[in-house]
C-alpha cells in the first residue's frame, strides 16, 4: 500500500482520499465499449482504499450490460472519479488524470487491457 493521495473533479465538488494498491504502477486503460470513449487511465485501489472527503451528494453513478462495475462521475462538471471494477469487484479503478500532481502523459506508454473479449462475457 502507499501513502494515500488527493483526487479531485474539474470543478472540486469532489474530493477523493485514495490509498492505492502500489502506486501508479498498477496504471492501466480498458478497450471495452466504455472505456475506450472515457479514454482515462486507472490506477488500482483495494474497495477500503477511497474516501469521498467531500462531494457524495454531488456524485452520480452509471452502470451497463451486467451491471456489475459502477462508475461513479461528478454531477456538476461530469469528470469521471472511480469505478468498481468488473475484471476484480474487489477492487476500485481510480482516475489517474484526477489524482493531484499527476499527469498520466508523464507515464506513457499505459498498457491496455482486453475489455472487449472479457470473460463475464462468454
Amino acid at each position: 500500500m502507499t501513502d494515500p493521495v488527493k483526487a479531485t473533479c474539474h470543478c472540486g465538488a469532489v474530493e477523493l482520499q485514495v490509498t492505492l494498491s502500489d502506486g501508479l504502477d498498477t496504471a492501466r486503460r480498458c478497450d471495452c465499449s466504455y472505456c475506450r470513449r472515457r479514454g482515462a487511465p486507472a490506477v488500482s485501489a483495494p474497495l477500503g482504499g477511497v474516501k469521498v472527503v467531500k462531494g457524495a451528494d454531488k456524485l452520480t453513478l452509471y452502470q451497463f450490460n451486467t451491471n456489475t462495475a459502477q462508475h461513479h462521475f461528478c454531477s456538476v462538471c461530469g469528470i469521471y472519479m472511480y469505478h468498481r471494477r468488473r475484471s476484480n469487484p474487489h477492487e476500485y479503478g481510480v482516475n489517474m488524470g484526477a489524482i493531484d500532481g499527476v499527469t498520466p502523459a508523464d507515464h506513457e506508454p499505459i498498457p491496455w487491457n482486453d475489455g472487449i473479449n472479457h470473460p463475464s462475457d462468454r
